[in-house]
């Protein structure tokens, strides 16, 4: 199943010539990795006050074209819990069903020491 997630490019996310910095992917796809989770009825804070995060452990990302100012753009994102501990997503930034970015990401589930842990037993059972 492949997640959409859609970005509106504003000024503040460009350099002076109108195109989006290149750090930007990362947040981009980040928010989609967090729609997700909210999704999957993961509770991020909760986790956060229970001394539990999400932490990425290896980005593999290559820019294909640059986005601009006011393109509107979609986040496609498929996902899978490898394991007790990792979580692996490939995702896409496409505009007008262009692919313009591609990213793949790992993150782990660890405690605020940094000791890795089991991912939440919703995301484990759940059908990605």
């Amino acid at each position: 199943m492949t997640h959409r997630f859609d970005i509106r490019i504003f000024y503040e996310d460009t350099d002076m010539a109108g195109i989006v910095y290149y750090a930007n992917y990362l947040r981009y796809i980040e928010r989609a990795r967090s729609d997700i989770a909210e999704q999957l009825g993961i509770d991020q804070r909760a986790m956060r006050e229970q001394g539990v995060v999400f932490a990425v452990t290896r980005v593999e990302a290559d820019y294909i074209q640059a986005a601009r100012f006011g393109d509107r753009l979609v986040v496609e994102t498929t996902h899978d819990a490898k394991g007790p501990v990792r979580w692996m997503f490939d995702q896409q930034v496409l505009r007008d069903g262009q692919l313009i970015f591609r990213a793949k990401v790992t993150a782990i589930c660890m405690t605020a020491e940094g000791k890795p842990m089991r991912l939440p037993a919703k995301l484990r059972q759940s059908e990605l």
